[in-house]
């Protein structure tokens, strides 16, 4: 049975490689349009920088477009076994129907899980999801989109679609997106989010980009029953909810390995999203951090395009 599904992971990697990166005709769209700064292309990366795109102008976009944002150190298409992008999401969209023209991933961050602790909400990540999200919709010409997102995914692109203030000292302190994306967006999806924050940062103690009680995954601690101290920018996008899209799920398991502690960060799952529509929920193996997202095609697509959890 392994070998079966290692075969069949080969065979998802070699499907989606042959026609990766952002097709000619969406770059120079991108570079005429002013986007070509956000370097959504990635070709330092290879084929596994990005993804979508028409091939050329009689190329129609039928199926609402989706668009995919993976998780901490990752990358668009992936790179390994433990970092496999969305190459199993794109090919399960591709059976459905779906053309490269209707898909769209680019990578943000340095994809290297080495320097994972690193990554962290900050504003160059925020404004380059938030421009692709704008350059999309625009690109397709599509009143709205979808979007997909993984681990820190989710909250990086929550605060993308919520806009507003914020404040990263390490670039350039206070900043303001803009207003709310929320009126671009049919279905967000959120798979593993870290949306009340990680265990595992509030026993580091904060001390590392990704745990920081500024920009990271910072949790809070209980204080006489109460939980105070999360960090600023969690806080932030949970005060208001339901801004995601028009339809918000998330997708989800008790077994995460990377959350951990049953998904549970004082009382509540942390990978539910504030007010959302529905969910998928998964409580066993092999459903853990990254099988939620690479085994979870069939759910993605039924949020995404009839807006239903079974």
């Amino acid at each position: 049975m392994k070998s079966i599904f290692l075969m069949f992971l080969f065979l998802v990697l070699l499907t989606v490689s042959a026609s990766a990166q952002l097709t000619s005709h969406f770059q120079t769209w991108l570079n005429a349009n002013g986007y070509g700064s956000y370097n959504f292309v990635r070709s330092d990366l290879g084929a596994n920088g990005s993804y979508g795109g028409k091939e050329n102008s009689a190329d129609t976009v039928v199926n609402q477009p989706v668009i995919f944002i993976h998780g901490n150190s990752d990358s668009a298409l992936g790179q390994s076994s433990v970092m496999t992008g969305w190459n199993a999401s794109i090919n399960y969209f591709l059976s459905q129907g779906y053309k490269t023209s209707e898909i769209y991933a680019t990578t943000w961050g340095d994809a290297n899980p080495l320097l994972s602790a690193n990554q962290y909400h900050s504003k160059p990540n925020l404004q380059k999801i938030r421009a692709f999200i704008q350059a999309v919709k625009a690109y397709t010409g599509a009143a709205k989109v979808d979007i997909v997102t993984h681990s820190m995914g989710v909250t990086i692109t929550r605060k993308a679609i919520l806009g507003g203030s914020g404040n990263d000292a390490l670039n350039g302190g206070s900043y303001n997106l803009g207003t709310s994306l929320t009126s671009s967006v049919d279905t967000f999806v959120g798979i593993a989010g870290a949306n009340r924050g990680l265990v595992s940062c509030y026993q580091t103690g904060g001390m590392t980009p990704t745990c920081a009680n500024t920009n990271g995954l910072y949790p809070g601690y209980l204080y006489f029953g109460f939980v105070t101290g999360i960090s600023n920018i969690l806080a932030n996008m949970n005060v208001s909810s339901h801004y995601e899209g028009a339809f918000t799920y998330s997708i989800w398991s008790t077994v995460d390995e990377v959350i951990g502690y049953g998904n549970v960060v004082y009382g509540q799952y942390t990978s539910q999203i504030p007010s959302q529509n529905g969910e998928k929920r998964f409580t066993a193996f092999p459903y853990g951090h990254i099988n939620s997202k690479d085994l979870s095609g069939y759910n993605q697509w039924r949020m995404v395009k009839y807006h239903a959890t079974n």
